[in-house]
């Protein structure tokens, strides 16, 4: 049985005033959306490179929005009946 699907994501960033780079990401499957956080701020003896704040920021708003993920993947595989297994990450394939 072969399965396509087409997930929208956009990721956002932008700067606070005081410096602070921060991120959204949301991801659309067409029946759930989920939306994940970063932010980064620049160390003041350290040399602002908005490349690296954005990079950083976009990243941790990825991790959020993959940990969201995989917990939403976990309930769904309880809520078909599968046994719990004694691994941190949910049943299914692996990583």
């Amino acid at each position: 049985m072969s399965h396509t699907a087409e997930w929208k994501v956009r990721l956002h960033l932008f700067e606070d005033d005081d410096g602070t780079t921060k991120a959204r990401v949301v991801l659309d499957t067409g029946t759930t959306a989920l939306t994940g956080h970063g932010t980064a701020h620049c160390h003041p003896a350290d040399t602002n490179v908005p490349e690296i704040g954005d990079e950083l920021a976009a990243g941790r708003a990825m991790h959020d929005l993959a940990h969201q993920l995989l917990n939403v993947a976990g309930r769904d595989i309880q809520g078909t009946g599968a046994p719990r297994t004694s691994s941190p990450e949910p049943a299914g394939w692996p990583m």
